[in-house]
């Protein structure tokens, strides 16, 4: 199943790394069941922004498919939750383009960031068919992109709260973060009752 969660402090006033790593293991914590073979965290300081992940170990019960994983060009850094059912094919395409590539080991996770680094995100998602929720951290631009499976099979959730942008898996990680808003939106929740779905952009 696998699990991740993170968040990029926005406030003027910065974290210590050890406040960010304590809070962002509280945050994987809390979906400790989502991936109990091994866990992770990655944070970079200077641009405030970390993320931890907790991993069911499926398609490569190695070291080489640890996350948060790191591209050979150490560009970016992913937290991926799923599967890319072609991840051979798009391999091969890869090879096929590049010439041989050092991977380290067999996981989809470590593909997908080799045709990131060649292709882009987008394109590259494009390429690949599968079901999937996708944290990828640029350090060089040091911007954050998130996204989902075209059916949007695995969970995202996603918010801005007291200057802290938080993602995750499941809410119950976004709630470890000590700047989450728990009060419930009486609005959203009379627009909820009204129409039995709650219409963007609105939040419960």
């Amino acid at each position: 199943m696998c699990g991740f969660a993170g968040f990029v402090h926005l406030d003027p006033r910065p974290l210590t790394v050890d406040g960010m790593q304590q809070t962002v293991r509280r945050m994987s914590s809390a979906i400790a069941h989502r991936g109990p073979d091994a866990d992770g965290v990655f944070v970079d300081p200077a641009a405030q922004y970390a993320v931890g992940f907790r991993r069911l170990a499926i398609r490569d019960l190695t070291a080489a498919g640890h996350q948060p994983m790191e591209a050979a060009s150490q560009r970016y850094v992913i937290a991926f939750n799923g599967e890319i059912y072609n991840s051979e094919e798009v391999r091969a395409q890869l090879v096929a383009e590049t010439g041989p590539i050092a991977f380290r080991g067999h996981s989809d996770t470590e593909v997908l960031l080799a045709g990131i680094d060649h292709w882009g995100l987008e394109k590259t998602l494009q390429k690949c068919v599968g079901m999937f929720a996708i944290a990828l951290w640029d350090r060089k631009t040091q911007t954050l992109s998130l996204a989902r499976d075209r059916f949007g099979e695995k969970p995202l959730y996603y918010g801005f709260g007291r200057g802290v942008f938080l993602f995750g898996s499941e809410l119950k990680a976004l709630r470890q973060h000590p700047q989450f808003e728990a009060d419930i939106d009486r609005q959203s929740l009379a627009l909820y009752l009204r129409h039995n779905y709650l219409p963007a952009p609105h939040s419960i």
